[in-house]
């Protein structure tokens, strides 16, 4: 896809995915690849830009990521951010030292020097999230300090003849006032990008190049009814038509009335649309399992038999289509990151399908695009905008045994908290939010007779990127209507509390 392109170096930060995301808010695409990427393959990439990520090393230690000189050399302008712009000045001649009295650690007022182009259209000052504490103690030649601190003098440096620049604080996070101006004045003054990087242009590029690779073969699709397989199944859909079929496996353990929605979405589109309805076997399966692995291990061994059945139905498949986001790349390995996880999208491909090739349409795509990509091709909102869902579904938001009662209480429970969260207009601020059902019963009254029911817990968070997560703070008087419409209007529960343990020490799912 011909863009202007922006190249992000990684070299090890935490932030790598979070500056990728926030230059493609600016309408600038762009790829995160390693610092070890061969300068000849930058060379022939072309960007327009180059930005050098964080990370957790010192620039002056042999074991640390290194770039050569020639980089500089190519007449690309170049953003180093945190490590990357000590990195920057390192290279280039400067000196980096350690010093323990000018640590910088969170937010920090700095002080901009507003000739600079990446500060002048902000204030003379503002705060920035720092996190070093070697800093920049002699500058290479041609450079200028266009920022600083009360602890430390350079706060950012810059070489507006070559069109270099570094900031020791990092303007991505949210915690930097104006950073992603800042950002967007590298990309547009600096770079001389235009911003031509949009979801309707990325969509008709997209399915212009899935016809020409698949002409008139046939794709398959396991099709979860989560964001990214509905986003992908519309994306097929406009691309290929009837060449494309979706199998949509239903376990039980859907959001109440979430299997009628996806095949309701899916019914009109030009696909093959396949639904199996296989409750009774997964049911059957985890009679009297509690363990929540074991739960997660039969449901996803289950989910391939099936769908193994509903595929050999179709016969010879010349692509397998596959909804990985562009996380999923990133958190396989880039540079110097940890391998967060390697992913699979179907958890383990069925050994007897036959096809030429996977496909993956979105791999280029963070989650935020994905979602704008849906809106673009005309899905509809309660798919595009679904909550985070386990694969295993409501069967780990029950604690122990799972039953069509218990499956059926929870799905009642969930669905007015959520439904009361969206009539709140909360929906979009908190990032994930569900209830789980218990397996402690405790005594209640109702009426004048006793009861001894569940107890159903409520779960809200609000994380940038799901690793770490905060409870969310929803109001008393929502959680008063939510608790008191759940135990008036769902059989068996008689007590909701509210979770609110951050994340570490609990995960976000309770199983």
């Amino acid at each position: 896809m011909k863009h202007q392109f922006v190249l992000v170096l990684d070299f090890g930060g935490q932030y790598n995915q979070l500056i990728a995301r926030r230059v493609r808010e600016c309408n600038v695409y762009c790829e995160v690849k390693s610092y070890q990427t061969p300068i000849e393959e930058i060379r022939a990439l072309n960007p327009d830009g180059i930005i050098f990520t964080g990370g957790p090393n010192s620039v002056y230690l042999e074991e640390s990521p290194r770039i050569g000189k020639e980089i500089f050399e190519l007449g690309v302008p170049v953003l180093g951010i945190c490590y990357g712009c000590q990195l920057m000045a390192h290279v280039l001649g400067g000196t980096v030292t350690s010093a323990n009295a000018t640590s910088e650690y969170g937010k920090t007022k700095t002080y901009f020097d507003k000739a600079c182009a990446l500060f002048r259209k902000l204030p003379d000052s503002g705060i920035t999230w720092m996190s070093h504490t070697d800093y920049i103690n002699e500058l290479p030649e041609g450079f200028s300090v266009t920022a600083h601190t009360d602890s430390c003098p350079t706060a950012a440096i810059a070489d507006p003849v070559r069109k270099l620049y570094g900031l020791q604080f990092h303007p991505e996070v949210l915690h930097t006032e104006n950073g992603l101006d800042m950002l967007r004045s590298f990309l547009y003054e600096v770079c001389g990008c235009t911003g031509d990087w949009n979801m309707g242009n990325y969509a008709q590029t997209a399915i212009n190049e899935i016809r020409e690779k698949v002409g008139d073969g046939k794709v398959l699709l396991a099709l979860s009814g989560g964001v990214d397989s509905s986003v992908l199944a519309a994306l097929l859909s406009k691309a290929v038509g009837k060449q494309l079929t979706c199998i949509f496996v239903d376990h039980g353990f859907m959001r109440k009335n979430e299997g009628d929605e996806v095949e309701a979405a899916f019914r009109d589109w030009d696909v093959n649309f396949v639904r199996v309805n296989a409750a009774d076997r997964f049911f059957a399966r985890l009679d009297g399992v509690e363990e929540p692995e074991a739960k997660r291990k039969i449901i996803g061994e289950e989910f391939i038999r099936v769908f193994e059945a509903e595929a050999k139905k179709i016969g010879t498949v010349d692509y397998f289509a596959q909804g990985t986001i562009y996380p999923d790349v990133i958190e396989s390995g880039a540079g110097d990151a940890a391998v967060i996880k390697s992913h699979h999208n179907v958890g383990g491909l069925p050994d007897y399908v036959d096809f030429k090739e996977i496909i993956e349409p979105l791999r280029l795509l963070f989650k935020d695009e994905t979602r704008r990509l849906g809106m673009e091709l005309g899905l509809p909102d309660y798919l595009v905008w679904r909550q985070p869902f386990p694969g295993p579904g409501l069967a780990i938001r029950i604690i122990g045994q799972i039953t069509p009662e218990k499956v059926a209480i929870l799905q009642d429970a969930d669905y007015i908290f959520r439904e009361e969260i969206a009539l709140a207009g909360l929906d979009r601020d908190i990032h994930q939010y569900f209830a789980v059902l218990t397996s402690m019963r405790s005594v209640g009254v109702m009426g004048d007779g006793r009861t001894y029911d569940y107890t159903l817990a409520l779960r809200g968070v609000t994380t940038t990127d799901f690793m770490t997560a905060d409870f969310a703070r929803i109001p008393y008087d929502l959680l008063a209507k939510v608790s008191s419409r759940i135990v008036n209007e769902v059989k068996h529960i008689n007590r909701v509390v509210y979770d609110v343990t951050t994340k570490p020490p609990a995960t976000i799912e309770w199983e």
